[in-house]
């Protein structure tokens, strides 16, 4: 049996059937809701929720005793009877060819996934949930191997690369920040399906080469709360898992789409997402404008921490973990050589291992060679004197790197 009531009624252990307005302008996104906890409440008052239908013959559940919430809503996050030992830590060239063959299986999903939600059909969560689980794996045994391989893109494949590049960057900076598997499980599915909304927005809009009409940007900003109701109406993901969707163009100044929330009510998850978002878009090349060099987009995320847009512990954590000079960086060393950054070394960034491809006479060499800057014996010692722009150098980074996992 079933009752309205007006919210100041409403008490922990009552089973909400129906509210006063959508779903989606609460912080929920499920359709029924038993509510455990006073900050519940006072979270859908805050949404202005002031009557909603409630089942009279609920179970009451007790509040739980911990005030403070976590990282994720530990409702959202899936339960594990037994915990899952962690894998054993290998080299990070070990690691990089199994972290390849992952991120391939990653954007087959996401490709799929994007394919069935245009034809209206359920996503494959068990999919998302396997490879997803493969890669924290592989974040767990070396994070470095599978976060290099975030300068894979392709330009007519753009969606399917941002969403797995957006997922492991988010995965790598929740491993770094001390998240445990299940956080950093959670943060890997909500960020692998954070655009799904795009599939809703009209091809000529989201493909157009110029800058958006005012109606389009409209249209376009749509994509977040369309993929909020394709992720609450089709898959059994919690609040959590939908966080991402929902906040990765929110703002911490209230500046950001689609509710203009502030830093203190954006989650974690949203705030690591538009941090992972913004650098993996101005590092690929669109059908507007050309791919950022990374230290670009690194300098850019640092400005937009310092005027308020984005969380600035976040964004130094962020840089720590993609390296001053991030994998596939092309830099002229001291000697005039010129070299494609290979691997970081987080405890001396400023010395990364580094691929010659280049002798000072700018002569592509035969066979280029690895040389580790923070292990050098011969002096003087080779150092990064510069950042070369990608065409200017005339040298494909991703050629060389990727030979090397071949």
């Amino acid at each position: 049996m079933t009752k309205r009531i007006g919210i100041d009624e409403l008490q922990p252990g009552m089973l909400i059937e129906q509210l006063d307005r959508s779903w989606l302008s609460t912080p929920f996104f499920r359709h029924k809701l038993t509510i455990t906890s006073h900050q519940q409440i006072a979270q859908l008052k805050a949404c202005g929720v002031q009557t909603l239908v409630v089942r009279v013959d609920a179970e009451p559940v007790q509040e739980a005793l911990a005030p403070e919430q976590s990282l994720a809503d530990n409702s959202s996050v899936p339960v594990v009877e037994e915990p899952v030992p962690a894998p054993t830590v290998v080299p990070f060239e070990e690691e990089l060819a199994v972290a390849r063959q992952v991120y391939q299986a990653a954007k087959t999903v996401i490709q799929e996934a994007m394919h069935d939600t245009r034809l209206g059909r359920a996503i494959n969560v068990d999919a998302v949930r396997t490879v997803v689980s493969d890669m924290t794996d592989s974040v767990f045994r070396n994070p470095d191997a599978l976060s290099s391989l975030s300068r894979l893109k392709r330009f007519d494949e753009y969606t399917f690369y941002h969403s797995v590049n957006t997922s492991l960057l988010a995965m790598s900076l929740g491993q770094s920040l001390g998240f445990d598997r299940d956080a950093i499980h959670l943060a890997g599915v909500g960020t692998l399906l954070h655009d799904i909304g795009k599939t809703k927005v009209p091809l000529e809009i989201l493909n157009k080469p110029g800058r958006f009409e005012a109606h389009e940007m409209e249209i376009m900003k749509q994509h977040v709360l369309r993929g909020v109701e394709v992720l609450a109406s089709t898959t059994d993901l919690g609040d959590s898992y939908v966080q991402p969707a929902l906040e990765h163009h929110e703002r911490v100044n209230g500046a950001g789409y689609p509710h203009q929330r502030d830093r203190k009510d954006i989650s974690q998850f949203g705030l690591i997402t538009a941090i992972v978002d913004i650098y993996d878009a101005m590092t690929s090349d669109r059908c507007y404008h050309k791919g950022q060099p990374a230290h670009q987009a690194l300098q850019l995320l640092y400005r937009l921490s310092l005027e308020g847009h984005l969380d600035p512990t976040l964004v130094q954590q962020f840089i720590q973990v993609v390296g001053v000079y991030p994998v596939g960086s092309v830099v002229e060393l001291n000697t005039g050589e010129v070299a494609i950054v290979n691997q970081i070394h987080h405890h001396v960034p400023l010395t990364p291992v580094v691929l010659l491809v280049k002798n000072a006479g700018n002569t592509l060499l035969s066979k280029p060679y690895e040389q580790d800057l923070a292990a050098q014996i011969e002096t003087p010692h080779r150092k990064i004197t510069a950042i070369l722009d990608l065409q200017q150098s005339g040298i494909d980074p991703t050629l060389y790197l990727d030979k090397k996992v071949a």
